[in-house]
């Protein structure tokens, strides 16, 4: 099964490097369809290109601090420069707490298999 994921500019690049290689989602609905092996296809928010990724792991957590305090947040998208800063409140941006508390959160561990035209 393909998933369809929008993905601002900075994590965009980070993944298609390589970098970012775990995608922090709430685990809601639309999330909860997702199993290991499926494709996410990655669209720019403004470019409109595609990356094409598949699930590999799927970390699933009560809430972004549990989560933050077991996956290596290199991975998550942080860099050297920001990870001494880096709190689970950065996904308050993303997700209300409410939300948070209500379906949990989801670290989607993918490799990328190729861009999209």
């Amino acid at each position: 099964m393909t998933h369809k994921m929008n993905l601002y500019p900075e994590p965009f690049e980070m993944i298609r490097c390589g970098q970012k290689t775990i995608e922090l989602r709430l685990n809601d609905e639309k999330r909860q369809q997702i199993k290991i092996g499926d494709t996410i296809e990655f669209t720019h928010t403004e470019t409109r290109e595609k990356i094409a990724a598949k699930v590999v792991y799927l970390h699933k957590y009560s809430s972004f601090a549990e989560l933050y305090r077991e996956l290596p947040l290199l991975k998550c998208g942080y860099t050297n420069e920001d990870i001494s800063t880096a709190k689970p409140e950065d996904m308050d941006l993303y997700y209300t707490p409410e939300q948070q508390t209500k379906y949990g959160v989801l670290g989607i561990e993918i490799r990328v298999i190729g861009c999209l035209q």
